[in-house]
C-alpha cells in the first residue's frame, strides 16, 4: 500500500488545502475533465474542503456516458441477431438505449458476454468461427490503442468474423467545444492524466492560448487532484493560461509514441456526435478505409437511427458542466442506478452515479 498510501496522506492533503485557501482571493469554476476524477473528488469530499469560491463542475470525460443514444440503439439490434456475439466491457450493458439496454436483450436470449480487453474477443472470434463476434469499441484515446490493436491482429490473423462498432471520441476537440459555448462558465481545466499519458500534452496548449484558461495534468489519487486544483487557482490568479504536467510520474509530455503509430495504422479522425452535447467536429475516431471490413456499421448495414433523450434527463447539461447532478429533478427519485434514465447514472465513472454513492445531497 505505500505507493497508494503516498497519495492519500492526509497531512500532506491538509497542507494543499490551507494553500489552494491562501492563494484564492476571487471566485473560480474549473472543470474536471474525467469522470474518475469527479468519483475521487465526491468520493474523498474534495468539493467540500475547498474555498467557497471555487466551484468545481463536471465534464464529458465519461466515455459511456457520451456514447449517442442511437450507437446503443445499434449495439441492441446487432447484438439480437442470430449467429452473433456480442462483447463488451461491463458498464455498457446497462446503459440504456431508446427502449431497452444490453442486459435486456441478453435476457431475451442473446449472447452478449462481458470482456476485459478487446483481444478477449478477437480470441472468441478465433474459436468460435461459424459466429460473428462484434466488440463495442468505446472510449477515449486511453481505450483507443488496445481497440486498435485488436483490429490489427484481427487482420494480421485474417479473421473474417470479427468487427468492432466503434464509438471513440477525442478530449482536446471537446475541450474546445466548451470553451466556445455561449454557455460556458469553465475558467480552468484539469486534464485526464490517463488520457496524457497516451496523447501527450501538446494538443492543449493551443486551446490555452485560444481561450485564455489554464490546463493541468491530474491524475487521480487525492493528492493529484488537490495539487492539480492548486496549480489552477494559482494560474488564474496571476493571469496566466499555461498547460503544466505535475503528473509527470505517469504522464510524459510526449504521451506514448508507439501506442500513437499504431492509432494511425488502424483509425482516422472524423466528426463524432457526443450525447448530450451534439456533433463536434474531428472529436472521433473511425477505422481507415483499410480496415473497413472490420467495421461493424459497414457489415451489418446501420442505417440512420434517429431518437430522443428522455425529456427529464439533464445529463447533456451535466456532462457541459451547466448543472450538477442534485439540480436535476428526477435524480434519485425516477433515475437511479437501478433505472436509470441516462447514462450518468449507470457508468462508473458518471457524474449522477458519484453523486448517488457518495454524496445524495
Amino acid at each position: 500500500m505505500k505507493y497508494l498510501d503516498e497519495y492519500r496522506n492526509p497531512g500532506i492533503a491538509r497542507r494543499i488545502v490551507d494553500e489552494i485557501h491562501q492563494v484564492t482571493t476571487k471566485p473560480w469554476v474549473i472543470m474536471e475533465i474525467c469522470g474518475g476524477q469527479t468519483h475521487s473528488i465526491i468520493k474523498n469530499g474534495i468539493d467540500q474542503i475547498l474555498p467557497k469560491k471555487i466551484e468545481l463542475v463536471h465534464g464529458p470525460g465519461c466515455p459511456v456516458c457520451v456514447t449517442p443514444l442511437e450507437k446503443i440503439d445499434r449495439a441492441l439490434e446487432i447484438a439480437a441477431q442470430e449467429d452473433i456475439i456480442f462483447t463488451s466491457f461491463g458498464d455498457m450493458l446497462r446503459v440504456p438505449g431508446s427502449q431497452k439496454d444490453l442486459f435486456m436483450v441478453k435476457s431475451e436470449g442473446a449472447d452478449v458476454r462481458i470482456v476485459y480487453s478487446p483481444l478477449d474477443a478477437v480470441k472468441i472470434a478465433r474459436e468460435n468461427p461459424d459466429k460473428k463476434i462484434i466488440f463495442f469499441a468505446v472510449g477515449f484515446e486511453t481505450t483507443a490503442p488496445i481497440n486498435a490493436m485488436a483490429a490489427f491482429q484481427a487482420k494480421r490473423e485474417g479473421l473474417k468474423n470479427f468487427s468492432l462498432l466503434v464509438s471513440h471520441v477525442l478530449v482536446p476537440p471537446a475541450m474546445k467545444a466548451l470553451l466556445s459555448s455561449p454557455q460556458n462558465r469553465v475558467q480552468g481545466y484539469l486534464a485526464a492524466g490517463h488520457v496524457c499519458t497516451i496523447m501527450g500534452i501538446e494538443e492543449y496548449k493551443p486551446i490555452a492560448k485560444e481561450f485564455d484558461v489554464p490546463i493541468v495534468v491530474t491524475g487521480f489519487e487525492p493528492l493529484d487532484i488537490l495539487e492539480g486544483i492548486l496549480q489552477v487557482v494559482k494560474q488564474l490568479e496571476n493571469g496566466k493560461a499555461e498547460v503544466l504536467n505535475p503528473y509527470s510520474r505517469v504522464a510524459r509530455n510526449e504521451g506514448n509514441k508507439a501506442a500513437q503509430e499504431l492509432l494511425k495504422k488502424v483509425f482516422k479522425i472524423s466528426d463524432r456526435k457526443w450525447r448530450g452535447i451534439g456533433e463536434i467536429p474531428m472529436s472521433g475516431f473511425e477505422l481507415i478505409d483499410d480496415y473497413a471490413e472490420y467495421d461493424a456499421e459497414k457489415i451489418f448495414g446501420m442505417g440512420n437511427i434517429e431518437v430522443d433523450e428522455p425529456q427529464e434527463c439533464i445529463s447533456g447539461l451535466i456532462l457541459q458542466g451547466i448543472k450538477k447532478p442534485n439540480e436535476c429533478a428526477a435524480f434519485g427519485k425516477s433515475c437511479t442506478p437501478q433505472s436509470p434514465l441516462g447514462a450518468t447514472m449507470v457508468s462508473s465513472e458518471g457524474a449522477c452515479s458519484a453523486y448517488y454513492s457518495y454524496a445524495k445531497r
